[in-house]
């Protein structure tokens, strides 16, 4: 029954359970649940044993932060900030982890949980937390407490459930209340005559003096935290492939050019969500981008200059994707597959405006009579432009494929070809010839 009882979910009164069916196939009288546990009560107290049903192996992991802080010194000025020691203890092994933190800020205390889990190697089923507003928003009696949301993500991510302390009740959380008194006197103190400049000196310091903490050996019974701690190991769950990211959420209304504002910087979304409110998730490396919960999109998150903009073409509207994804190659290559006279005209027409760009909507309207009429009469319509105008414009090859010039052209090119190749040419019996001598 002892070792059952350090298993996840095994409760006295399961055992008692099992233990009266048992009883019932054997046909024998089992004892009332009161006697049952006396007995087991008895048995514990005879043979001195203490980790028995309060905590069990892998089950609970309880963070808080110290009430002491520690100094950090500026190189240049001499002067020194606060720095904030978060504490983690696993109450079966009572095996603790500890870090410096900058600040008590929602992004430090996320990034010490990625750290812990990282020096544990496993995950405990639940984690307790204090009150703080960076892990719990509300909570309320009666009520389930309301949990920060990026706090969430990093419990979902871990798969562990989170089961925040009541309100006012420090014996929720005993043991790390317990942890953090000691591991004040044993790393604060023992720290207190040193200087420290950077924040990751401290931090391994902290470890080293951390590793003696959790080796040195209990004083009322057998072995030391990092020896029990072996044995809850197994009991803990394995951690995932991958740490958890840390991110922000914000919400951000979709912007009449289809994009939102995010740090300076402006990402798209799809334009039929303009002036309409969404959640914006965003990470070092990511920013994605949901509406009514659903992800809509997503965008490699931008750095730099202040201003850029990440575009996604399917995001926009047809006439403005129709726009966007030409350029001046891009144009000259179409033209190149229609005939020469159009590729000369393309060229012209971009090299004739002070910028490019004023060129795109004739270039644009060019492609649209290659559709209309057909290939070899735009190519037809540009020859004759060019042998009359240096550089031809959109109207003007309109209006000579509306006229149909550039059939007449074709016709009398035809015509002089044929008169060229069937030419009359008279023998010498037209001279009054036999031979041609």
């Amino acid at each position: 029954m002892h070792k059952e009882l350090l298993k996840n979910g095994v409760t006295l009164k399961l055992l008692w359970e099992e233990y009266v069916a048992a009883c019932r196939q054997s046909s024998k009288a089992p004892f009332m649940y009161s006697q049952f546990c006396k007995l087991y009560q008895d048995y514990v107290d005879q043979n001195h044993l203490t980790m028995h049903i309060r905590h069990k192996p892998g089950d609970k992991l309880m963070v808080d932060w110290a009430g002491t802080s520690l100094p950090l010194y500026n190189k240049v000025t001499g002067e020194n900030c606060k720095v904030y020691l978060f504490v983690a203890t696993l109450p079966f092994s009572m095996y603790c982890y500890a870090e410096a933190c900058r600040t008590m800020k929602e992004e430090d205390w996320i990034h010490a949980h990625i750290n812990m889990y990282a020096f544990f190697g496993g995950i405990a089923r639940m984690l307790i937390s204090d009150n703080l507003k960076v892990g719990v928003v509300q909570h309320r009696k009666h009520e389930d407490p309301v949990i920060n949301r990026s706090y969430q993500e990093l419990v979902d991510h871990y798969k562990t459930a989170l089961l925040p302390a009541r309100i006012l009740a420090p014996k929720d959380k005993a043991a790390v209340e317990g942890s953090v008194g000691q591991l004040t006197s044993h790393i604060i103190a023992r720290l207190r005559n040193q200087k420290f400049f950077e924040i990751s000196a401290m931090n391994r310091s902290i470890r080293k003096e951390l590793e003696r903490f959790n080796q040195a050996d209990f004083q009322k019974k057998d072995g030391s935290r990092a020896s029990v701690f072996e044995e809850e190991y197994p009991f803990m769950q394995s951690l995932p492939q991958y740490p958890y990211e840390f991110a922000q959420w914000k919400t951000a209304t979709v912007q009449l050019n289809y994009h939102i504002a995010l740090d300076n910087m402006n990402y798209s979304v799809p334009y039929t969500y303009v002036k309409k409110k969404v959640d914006v998730r965003y990470t070092k490396n990511m920013v994605e981008i949901f509406y009514h919960g659903s992800r809509i999109c997503s965008h490699k998150r931008l750095y730099g200059q202040r201003g850029q903009y990440s575009t996604i073409t399917q995001h926009m509207p047809i006439n403005h994707q129709l726009y966007s994804e030409w350029d001046a190659k891009r144009f000259l290559r179409w033209a190149e597959t229609v005939g020469p006279s159009v590729t000369e005209t393309v060229q012209g027409m971009l090299t004739s405006y002070r910028i490019e760009e004023q060129a795109y909507k004739g270039c644009l309207a060019l492609l649209k009579l290659a559709e209309k009429y057909s290939p070899e009469r735009l190519e037809n319509a540009c020859r004759v432009a060019l042998e009359h105008i240096p550089v031809p414009r959109y109207k003007n090859i309109r209006l000579i494929l509306e006229a149909g010039q550039d059939k007449t052209a074709l016709l009398i090119k035809e015509q002089t070809n044929t008169k060229e190749s069937g030419a009359f040419v008279r023998g010498a019996a037209y001279y009054g010839g036999i031979h041609h001598e």
